[in-house]
């Protein structure tokens, strides 16, 4: 069962802002206080919302409209993020949106190829996912033999040159547009989802960094814009499990 924090956290801050309300535009203005336990019941829950109402409010803006941690659950981003990342991801890059209701009440800017975004699954939004943004509105998009091609031309790929990183499955660099990343290949030999993908407008056609091991738009169609929940920027801690902490992420900006 998932929990919906977003709502948690705007259904406190109502019913906590709406008791710091009246006590401060009735309650204290009354010329004599409550008396038995009633009145002291009541002064206890006016004490603690007065106390936790902007902790609360303050979460919630922050959470809503500038910055979001998640965790990667999976190694579908591999190599550029690993299970256990814990991320920030930036709510304001796509626009703002009401809490809750996820309705976009500000337009700021369009996902660009190539950003790690974080979207709601659309076949059940109480899930995230997070993958690159391969295909923008009306491209069409080709994957075939591990390689992508967008609107008939072929993005580069070319192996890493740090062969200690083979290990872990084929890594190469691949460049869409202007930016370079990192992708896997598991095996050459082995070809995951082919074919050719039309990207409708308002649509983006997302694809994990680890192509072979990634349930991304080649199985779930592509990401409406209203589904995206922001960009994916900074790793702000990497522990998987009960090992210890990965000091050498910390910090790390996502390209």
């Amino acid at each position: 069962m998932s929990v919906n924090l977003a709502l948690i956290l705007t259904l406190l801050s109502a019913a906590t802002g709406a008791v710091v309300a009246f006590n401060r535009f009735y309650y204290e203005k009354r010329s004599t206080a409550a008396d038995g336990v009633g009145g002291r019941i009541l002064d206890t829950v006016i004490e603690y919302s007065r106390s936790f109402f902007p902790v609360l409010l303050f979460v919630l803006i922050i959470r809503s409209f500038i910055f979001e941690p998640f965790r990667i659950p999976s190694g579908s981003m591999m190599p550029t993020l690993l299970q256990g990342d814990y991320i920030f991801v930036k709510k304001y890059t796509y626009g703002l949106r009401w809490p809750v209701i996820e309705k976009k009440f500000l337009e700021i800017s369009e996902p660009q190829r190539g950003d790690v975004v974080v979207f709601r699954l659309p076949s059940n939004t109480s899930i995230n996912y997070i993958k690159r943004v391969v295909g923008l509105p009306g491209d069409t998009i080709v994957y075939e033999d591990h390689q992508v091609t967008i609107n008939g031309r072929l993005m580069p790929l070319v192996k890493h040159p740090d062969t200690n990183l083979q290990d872990s499955g084929l890594i190469f660099i691949e460049q869409l547009d202007d930016r370079e990343h990192e992708i896997r290949v598991a095996d050459l030999n082995i070809r995951s989802r082919e074919g050719v993908y039309e990207v409708a407008e308002g649509h983006y056609f997302m694809m994990g960094d680890n192509r072979d091991n990634s349930q991304d738009s080649r199985y779930i169609g592509a990401i409406p814009e209203s589904h995206l929940v922001g960009e994916a920027v900074r790793i702000w801690m990497h522990m998987d499990g009960l090992e210890w902490p990965t000091w050498s992420r910390i910090g790390t900006k996502i390209q």
